[in-house]
């Protein structure tokens, strides 16, 4: 039997275990990636198992969400990164130089290598041929050391393009279909491999427009063959010698398959407040626009501004509407200036922020009470753009271009009739980029060249906070009880007055599920344990571990819900809680406040490969909880997290399988 694109990676990466779906495998990891918002925790965490320098080919360090420094708090976290970087060994990246997924495909990126990274969204390069996951900080911290990446064998499904793309048909679009179709859990243990004849219709940008999105889906992560696109977006990066031929096998064998006709995609456009919330452009049109953003990591390339400036030749934007233009990388926003598209943006009405990700998690642009934001971002969960009851549309930049015109939501077809001014401004490939990899960036300092040998900390960054080991009781209060598709952001908030406190665990704790309940956090503290009670999907979204971290730290013993988003089930285990699965008559019957006691021996039961756990409540009556873990899980949930059980491993102390 043939293999697809992904078991050959894997195959080449794989040090434990068989690529049999649902089997736990561990593959070496290549590259790894973190940013400002996670970085900090990565690097306590790599100084805490005592490691002397990074282990991986490559390690990136990015500043890229809290870019403005608002406060001294992310001012001293930069240097406090850049310390760390100069000490281990990692490159790092200045802030303002851009997101960490564009400046990585720009810098690094390479076909059939392995990335792991801190971040939710580093799927990215996948359409460049790189198998790329995201992951708990912890997780990227101990392959950082060396050791190799453990999860789960996915599905692979079959993703087949065919035909084109018709005019004002872009990526954005297919994603966007596709999110339609198979809504915001439709990728869960699945990697999208992307096939067919419509493949090489796709420029790399185009693709990794999809593969970064593909995050949305829930998909572990998602990837494209390679070919002469591929080689010839690499030698303008000048790194040709990167490029590597990646095809699936004619025999391969997919789990199921997908067909996506190119030539039937439509402008698209997800409405609030999820991005599977989706339907064509003309089923909203006419919304008054008050805000349009181009840019992000999912559509900020220098060929994602592009089509956004040539639309506006010959147009203003809308004096009703304000459009901010934050390309993904300073090397995206030097080759616009270059070739004179900043200047005629901003003279038909464009104001240019920053390369960051600020915007997208509500630090800096957030929009007015009562108004529409169109946004070519990838998430528009509620209350992410920093203001609560928010209305964030996600589009493609050519349908935001058209809003930002018109001052409303419009079919950039539609308004292409109506303008003798406004055509459809296609896909366009650089000339060259700037710059020919990050030894000729000056923006990205480079290992052998970093200043720092000794860790910088400020007054804000506090320790890791460690959980005791598992015991054999469970019992306490259910803390909070949820709807479906809690997010990331909802257990802790990614906005710039909160984020900030990333760093110092005690003060971030506070916000804990603040937006769901601003009780919730004094009222955990007062129980001392207790547990949290979710519906489908808990845990979506962002790969960061505070989620999981925060509610540890205010005595949180596990959570019982119908399903887990997969970093966050994995930053659970990570970080000692019990990640417990009922059916929905249980959720149903649970309320808030209910006493729950795991009435087994919950330690023992956990090592010995339970799966069958009693759960009573208000000792009136009892369900069944699953606890869906391979050994290596339960061992790490025995020892109180993944930090304690790695630095046993290191020292050789005896295993807590053991007992």
């Amino acid at each position: 039997m043939g293999k697809t694109i992904t078991e050959k990676i894997l195959s080449d990466h794989l040090v434990e275990g068989t690529l049999e779906p649902g089997e736990e495998i561990g593959i070496e990891i290549d590259q790894v990636l973190t940013q400002d918002t996670t970085g900090t925790m990565v690097w306590l965490q790599f100084e805490a198992m005592d490691i002397d320098e990074v282990q991986t080919e490559l390690a990136a360090q990015y500043c890229d969400h809290q870019t403005y420094q608002f406060d001294f708090r992310n001012t001293d976290d930069h240097r406090f990164l850049r310390s760390a970087a100069g000490k281990f060994g990692a490159y790092f990246s200045r802030p303002g130089n851009g997101i960490c997924h564009q400046v990585h495909k720009e810098n690094f990126a390479a076909p059939g290598k392995t990335l792991l990274g801190s971040d939710s969204h580093t799927p990215t390069p996948g359409g460049l041929g790189e198998l790329a996951i995201g992951a708990g900080g912890i997780d990227v911290a101990v392959a950082m050391g060396g050791a190799p990446y453990y999860i789960e064998m996915p599905e692979v499904v079959n993703v087949r393009l065919e035909g084109e793309l018709p005019e004002w048909g872009t990526a954005k679009d297919i994603i966007l279909e596709l999110l339609r179709r198979l809504s915001v859990k439709g990728g869960v243990g699945k990697v999208l491999e992307y096939t067919g004849p419509g493949v090489e219709s796709l420029t790399v940008p185009e693709r990794t427009t999809i593969t970064n999105m593909g995050t949305e889906l829930g998909a572990t992560t998602s990837i494209f063959p390679t070919d002469e696109k591929t080689e010839e977006f690499l030698s303008l990066l000048g790194r040709e010698d990167d490029y590597t031929e990646l095809q699936p096998d004619e025999d391969a064998e997919y789990h199921e398959e997908i067909v996506v006709d190119l030539s039937e995609i439509e402008p698209l456009i997800a409405a609030p407040s999820m991005p599977d919330n989706v339907v064509p452009v003309e089923e909203v049109a006419g919304k008054d626009v008050e805000q349009v953003i181009v840019g992000s990591c999912t559509n900020g390339a220098y060929e994602d501004v592009l089509p956004a400036a040539k639309m506006l030749e010959g147009n203003t934007v809308n004096e009703t509407t304000e459009m901010v233009v934050a390309p993904g990388s300073k090397q995206a926003s030097k080759m616009l200036a270059k070739e004179g598209w900043v200047a005629k943006m901003m003279a038909a009405g464009v104001n240019f922020s920053e390369s960051t990700c600020g915007p997208c998690i509500g630090i800096g642009h957030v929009p007015a009470s009562d108004s529409v934001s169109l946004r070519t971002f990838n998430r528009n969960f509620e209350g992410r753009s920093g203001i609560e009851e928010d209305n964030v549309y996600l589009c493609s930049p050519e349908v935001a271009t058209a809003a930002a015109i018109a001052g409303e939501i419009v079919d950039p077809r539609d308004l292409a009739e109506e303008s003798d001014s406004v055509e459809a401004p296609g896909i366009e490939l650089a000339d060259k980029y700037s710059t020919a990899g990050a030894e000729g960036d000056t923006d990205i300092i480079t290992p052998n060249k970093a200043p720092d040998d000794e860790l910088v900390k400020g007054p804000n960054i506090g320790d890791v906070p460690l959980r005791d080991s598992l015991e054999s009781t469970m019992k306490g209060p259910n803390l909070l009880k949820m709807e479906d598709n809690i997010t990331t952001d909802h257990i802790i908030p990614a906005t710039q007055d909160i984020l900030m406190y990333r760093s110092n665990i005690d003060k971030l704790s506070e916000y804990t599920l603040s937006r769901v309940d601003e009780n919730f956090a004094e009222r955990a503290e007062n129980a001392e344990g207790g547990f949290l009670v979710a519906g489908e999907n808990y845990g979506q979204g962002s790969s960061r571990e505070h989620a999981a971290m925060c509610p540890m730290y205010l005595g949180v013993q596990g959570v019982l819900a119908q399903s887990f988003a997969r970093i966050h089930r994995a930053n659970l285990f990570n970080f000692g809680l019990l990640p417990l699965v009922i059916d929905e008559e249980t959720y149903e019957r649970i309320n808030q406040g209910d006493t729950i006691e795991v009435v087994d021996d919950v330690r023992k039961g956990v090592l010995n490969g339970k799966e069958e756990f009693t759960v009573r409540v208000n000792d009136e009556w009892e369900a069944t909880a699953i606890l869906d873990a391979s050994q290596r899980e339960r061992d790490m949930l025995a020892a109180g997290g993944k930090l304690a059980w790695t630095k046993q491993q290191a020292t050789g102390s005896e295993s807590v399988a053991d007992d």
